[in-house]
């Protein structure tokens, strides 16, 4: 009982060690806070009960099933679908995360799907489903290769529009790139892909994928945060050419950040002045302190529990010996 006893303070102590080592996510000021946005957030059924949606519209060959998806195209060629918010994104600062999937049939298949913050809304085009020449923040996950060299697909990047610039199709959008990555196993992957985007104005933004495993985030890049339109919508789009594929957009969740003002919010692409450093080298300090603080609180519990059961087996062996 000794043995089984210090093992489950140790478990105890690396539980709580676990807890104060588990770093926040190092962009981001401590503080920091996520409020989410239902009239940007999607879900099953996506639908009211009137059969439509309050907060999105659907258009071209988009599908809804509500147990499932929104399938912006079908595995068929020459298809198009969008979802587009109806109320503006108007924060200044906010995550983006959303969830899909792509899948299809045979070897070949394309031609991908986007996620749009665009002054434009509720439109159609030629660049995976939604429109050129568009002003705001666009971001392609290409499942074809027309023309990359060297570049595996599928690729996902990002592009930031001036609202007279095309995307450059027939490259791959190599001239239009702001930063992207390849996703090889996005598609036709066992599980949804996750997708997440986080934009702090005058900071960066950061774009992470989930696609290799349940869980197993990974950065596909990270720059300044570029410019956008001062009342942007969001929107989803896919295009399918004559290669095909299914295109589901399953979920999206959209939060408000709220960074703290004053000396600990973040300069740029994460970076803090001096005095931010010192701020947070004191705090590092006092978080220490309290932690083996907790640690001895914990284990003098566990050496009080640990001694009043021997205390108690022993008057209980006592007992049944008849020594008392």
């Amino acid at each position: 009982m000794k043995v089984q006893a210090l093992l489950t303070a140790l478990t105890l102590l690396r539980s709580l060690a676990q807890a104060n080592t588990a770093s926040a996510d190092e962009d981001f000021p401590q503080g920091v806070k996520r409020v989410p946005l239902r009239t940007h957030s999607l879900a099953s059924p996506y639908l009211d009960d009137s059969l439509h949606s309050r907060w999105f519209d659907y258009g071209g060959d988009a599908v809804i099933r509500t147990d499932k998806y929104i399938r912006l195209t079908a595995d068929r060629a020459s298809q198009t679908g969008y979802v587009s918010s109806r109320l503006p994104l108007t924060m200044p600062s906010f995550e983006i995360e959303f969830e899909f999937k792509i899948s299809g049939k045979g070897n070949l298949y394309g031609d991908g799907m986007a996620m749009w913050i665009t002054k434009e809304r509720d439109q159609m085009g030629p660049v995976f489903g939604g429109p050129d020449n568009f002003e705001g923040l666009g971001i392609f996950i290409d499942t074809y290769k027309n023309n990359r060299p060297g570049v595996t697909f599928p690729y996902v990047m990002a592009m930031v529009g001036d609202g007279k610039t095309r995307y450059s199709k027939e490259d791959d959008g190599k001239p239009n790139e702001l930063a992207g990555c390849s996703a090889r196993g996005l598609h036709n992957s066992q599980h949804a892909t996750k997708a997440r985007l986080i934009y702090v104005k005058d900071s960066f933004m950061r774009l992470d994928l989930e696609y290799k495993e349940p869980n197993k985030w990974t950065t596909c890049f990270k720059v300044a945060a570029p410019p956008l339109p001062s009342v942007p919508y969001l929107g989803f789009s896919a295009e399918t050419g004559e290669l095909s594929e299914n295109h589901d957009l399953i979920a999206v969740d959209v939060s408000t950040l709220f960074l703290p003002s004053g000396p600990e919010r973040t300069t740029g692409m994460g970076s803090r002045t001096p005095s931010d450093k010192r701020v947070r080298k004191e705090k590092k300090g006092g978080s220490w302190f309290w932690f083996v603080v907790k640690l001895g609180l914990i284990g003098g519990a566990a050496y009080v529990g640990y001694t009043r059961y021997i205390v108690y087996a022993k008057n209980k062996q006592q007992s049944s010996q008849g020594l008392f």
